[in-house]
């Protein structure tokens, strides 16, 4: 039951504080997985809508698989997502009362089957971004004379 990561949105975890993280499975068509298989898919200006209680990826872009057929799926379509209620309920609260962003962190193979993680997070002011260059630069230059003492 090994995880194999597809695709990791470094944008999410750079624009926001992730506060809690959920696992949550998609509804995808055959192309759709046919394409994910192959890593034509991109999460960076994706999100959670919540719609009539049911959650939704939005702008998640899965490109057209290039094997398939004239029926093959439009690229940014609605993928409902696949939670338990209570946790739809929890995460539908937590967005609405404390005004915190859902966005797909991570796209990834759970014994076979696809799965998102999902994270609720506050969003950055422009000098926590810049303390988060500042950091992962510090570790940079860390590892290079490390490196160079070795």
């Amino acid at each position: 039951m090994g995880i194999k990561i597809i695709v990791d949105n470094k944008k999410a975890r750079f624009d926001y504080e992730i506060i809690e993280k959920y696992e949550a499975g998609l509804v995808l068509t055959g192309s759709e997985v046919k394409s994910i298989r192959a890593g034509n898919v991109n999460l960076k200006d994706s999100y959670i809508a919540f719609r009539n209680g049911e959650a939704f990826l939005q702008n998640a872009h899965i490109s057209e698989y290039q094997s398939s057929s004239y029926n093959n799926h439009e690229p940014e379509r609605l993928r409902k997502l696949l939670l338990h209620k209570e946790e739809l309920d929890k995460i539908m609260g937590r967005v609405q009362e404390k005004s915190l962003s859902c966005v797909p962190l991570k796209l990834y193979f759970k014994g076979g089957r696809i799965k998102v993680e999902i994270g609720l997070g506050r969003g950055k002011k422009m000098h926590d971004k810049r303390q988060s260059i500042k950091q992962k630069d510090a570790k940079r230059e860390l590892a290079k004379t490390l490196k160079r003492s070795r």
